[in-house]
């Protein structure tokens, strides 16, 4: 498994007009499972051409973060899974957990997020 947690970007995702104007910070943290064998090729070959290479898949996803708006961070992070499994042929299952630290809640909080999972079928 590959996990890169933390990626950051700007985003105009949200319901609130304010949201879609202003913009506000969105994590990302992704989960990449490989079938053994990749990783076992990449480790013996000791080539990133055998295994994911993390910064075409943090590419992929900062895109989309920052790209076009969305009402719901649940449509941002299937966007997300959708394009690693499309671009990532050696991922079988790629989890998203997208957070929104800044969501407008009138409440004390530390963050709000949503965690999709897909699989190649």
């Amino acid at each position: 498994m590959i996990r890169l947690t933390g990626l950051r970007a700007r985003g105009y995702h949200g319901v609130l007009e304010r949201e879609q104007a202003e913009g506000q910070t969105f994590l990302v943290d992704l989960e990449l499972e490989l079938a053994e064998a990749v990783l076992d090729t990449a480790a013996r070959t000791d080539d990133v051409a055998e295994t994911v290479n993390y910064a075409e898949v943090a590419d992929t996803a900062l895109g989309i973060l920052a790209g076009e708006p969305a009402r719901l961070i649940e449509t941002v992070a299937v966007r997300i899974a959708d394009a690693v499994l499309a671009t990532q042929p050696r991922v079988s299952r790629v989890q998203v957990t997208l957070h929104k630290p800044e969501a407008p809640i009138p409440a004390d909080f530390a963050d709000v997020a949503v965690v999709v999972n897909r699989e190649r079928g």
